[in-house]
């Protein structure tokens, strides 16, 4: 591990924390299976802290490191003035939504909670990563995990079922990536993604188009949107993290990354700024005509998600970047909210939801401050952060800021629906409509309640990041020093529009068209582009390994038998019958060897045993325990060598 200059060991340790230690717990808590069920809420609640903790400090200390991965291109994690600002802000909705489903989530939470924690470490990574090879390997693991979180009650068909649209939308648009990728070394460049401008045109535009189609579809922009439909059915939990910092915030933060990429080819920037602004407009017509709480919130992801794709679009990196942070405390507060009603009243269609926030003053607090911070209606956040991106959008075009200016109009319309509906008076029969869904606990734990406290105060002062001074460091920070920021009459217009809208909602009720009920017939035309298409590939697959994988075995195994029975014959007839005709000659050459070793072998070891005792005979005789005779033998043999020297010598 190599770390950049000026990066301390503890910088590049702790950004390592951030990224791995969710990683290591989540996967131990998958594979202990039911035997970490019991701890594993807590273990879960732990590490995030830990890792927002390190999160924190990696703000300040701004580390980076490289580790060898692929040939020519390393595994890079960086913190930046930009990533500063996001991955505290993942973390810490991460905790937030890990406390209040500890009070949720009963079924197989060890499962569950590894599976968040898993994909927060994903989202860290992709939100540091500076190379293409570490983007691709978290946005892989992103995808996966948020796979088996929507279907998460995979023993019901209809979750694993959206799961699946889901994340078969999101592959189609994330192999625009491989493009990139694949582009960028055609071109000579490197895979670094700040140097993904520098690559050579026309091969650029090829890894702008792959870029930007990535990105549209993890932000569920046009035309990808309707997958965070389907995601619904996953937990409120994962909804609350998967909808607001964690991975549709991904598709637009990768667009701020690479804005100047973007803009280097002269085409991607307006279409990602185009794409945006219409996406906020349609999309926030799809939730004005939702009943459906968490639908209605699922297309208000997509249209807020647009304002960061348009700042992408127009440079307007600060203004996209404090609009991501703002909305994802915002969003998670109110999907929060969602759950909690659901689990107390057993419904989040909002006709039934009726006068909900009477029941519960703190949640139905907590909720209106998210509603109305949704609303754009002044001093909240997002009033400030969305003009601060119109602002910018306004200097390219006007066009572009009439858009933008009518989707904050439909965004207040649709967050007064949802504010109107559950403060309205409790009506009698106020039981009557509860419980359609599921049975409701008719009360709201308190580990549910805290994390929309805070929640709720980021949905409220976090439009600090676009005021000064706080806004002009970072703008500064980003390179942006010269920008254009709302003048006192933008922000006049859009606070009056927006308070305008949420009183004429409590007034009038607002039109539901049945092609915007529908999300615009998005589901058909997934349908037709991304999901069928994929599952007749895998049917055909499934044919082919059928009709011919399958034959060629079964082939294979009946000539097994063949095989054995001709082996078989062959033994009987050959072997066995050269094994009978061999045994007589065998015999014979045993009994001749037999012979040989009776008569030569065991004779000559008899005649060295009758030797050896013959000289044994002799050598006892001149033992007679006499000394003169023992001098005499030594004079003997001291004579014999004597003679035999003088020999030698001559």
């Amino acid at each position: 591990m190599t770390g950049a200059t000026g990066s301390s060991d503890l910088g590049v340790a702790l950004l390592w924390v951030v990224v791995g230690l969710p990683a290591v717990v989540g996967a131990v808590l998958c594979l202990a299976g039911r035997r970490a069920d019991r701890p594993a809420p807590a273990a879960a609640v732990v590490t995030a802290s830990l890792a927002l903790v390190a999160a924190i400090a990696v703000a300040v200390l701004r580390p980076e490191t490289a580790v060898p991965f692929l040939p020519g291109a390393d595994f890079g994690l960086a913190v930046d003035a930009l990533s500063a600002i996001v991955v505290p802000t993942v973390v810490a909705v991460t905790l937030l939504v890990l406390l209040s489903s500890a009070a949720e989530i009963d079924d197989r939470p060890a499962r569950f909670s590894g599976l968040m924690l898993l994909f927060a470490a994903a989202v860290g990574v992709t939100a540091t990563a500076t190379t293409l090879p570490a983007l691709l390997f978290a946005w892989e693991v992103m995808g996966a995990t948020s796979f088996a979180l929507i279907g998460y009650w995979w023993r019901e068909p209809d979750r694993v079922s959206a799961g699946t649209d889901a994340f078969l939308t999101t592959r189609a648009a994330d192999l625009g990536l491989y493009l990139a990728a694949g582009a960028a070394l055609a071109g000579g460049g490197s895979l670094v993604l700040a140097d993904l401008p520098a690559v050579a045109a026309p091969w650029r535009d090829v890894v702008a188009a792959g870029v930007l189609v990535a990105g549209l579809g993890k932000a569920a922009q046009l035309p990808f949107s309707f997958w965070l439909s389907r995601a619904m059915q996953g937990p409120s939990p994962v909804s609350a993290l998967l909808h607001s910092a964690a991975m549709v915030a991904m598709g637009g933060y990768l667009l701020l990354r690479t804005s100047e990429l973007l803009a280097s080819t002269g085409w991607a920037a307006t279409t990602a700024a185009w794409v945006g602004a219409l996406t906020a407009l349609a999309l926030g017509a799809v939730a004005v005509a939702q009943r459906d709480l968490k639908q209605l919130l699922a297309a208000s992801t997509a249209a807020q998600l647009g304002y960061v794709v348009l700042a992408a679009g127009v440079a307007g990196v600060s203004g996209g970047v404090a609009h991501l942070v703002a909305h994802a405390s915002t969003k998670a507060l109110l999907f929060l909210a969602a759950g909690a009603w659901l689990t107390a009243l057993g419904t989040k269609q909002l006709p039934a939801l009726r006068g909900a926030a009477r029941r519960g003053p703190l949640v139905g607090g907590t909720a209106a401050v998210g509603t109305l911070a949704l609303a754009g209606v002044p001093p909240l956040s997002l009033w400030a952060t969305k003009d601060e991106v119109l602002a910018v959008a306004r200097e390219q075009s006007v066009a572009l800021y009439v858009v933008g200016l009518a989707a904050a109009a439909v965004s207040a319309a649709y967050a007064g629906k949802v504010l109107w509906v559950v403060w309205r008076a409790l009506p009698a029969d106020a039981e009557s409509g509860y419980d359609t869904e599921e049975e409701g606990t008719r009360r709201v734990h308190r580990l549910q309640k805290a994390p929309l406290v805070v929640l709720a105060a980021g949905a409220a002062v976090l439009g600090l990041l676009v005021w000064p001074p706080v806004g002009e460091a970072l703008r500064q920070a980003l390179g942006e020093a010269g920008a254009s920021r709302p003048g006192v009459l933008e922000l006049v217009v859009s606070a009056v529009l927006a308070v305008a809208v949420v009183l004429a909602v409590a007034r009038w009720p607002l039109p539901e068209p049945g092609w915007a009920a529908r999300w615009l017939g998005l589901g058909a035309a997934t349908e037709v582009v991304a999901v069928r298409p994929v599952l007749r590939l895998a049917e055909a697959l499934a044919r082919f390994d059928d009709r011919v994988l399958d034959r060629a075995v079964d082939a294979a195994a009946g000539l097994v038998p063949r095989g054995a029975g001709a082996a078989a014959r062959a033994d009987d007839r050959v072997l066995d019958r050269a094994v009978d005709a061999s045994a007589p000659g065998t015999v014979r050459t045993a009994r001749l060897t037999a012979e040989i070793d009776d008569v030569g072998f065991d004779g000559a070891v008899r005649g060295v045993a009758a030797g050896a005792r013959r000289l044994g005979a002799l050598a006892r005789r001149s033992q007679t325990g006499q000394l003169h005779h023992y001098y005499v033998q030594a004079a003997v043999v001291l004579a014999a060598a004597l003679a035999l020297l003088l020999v030698v010598t001559r």
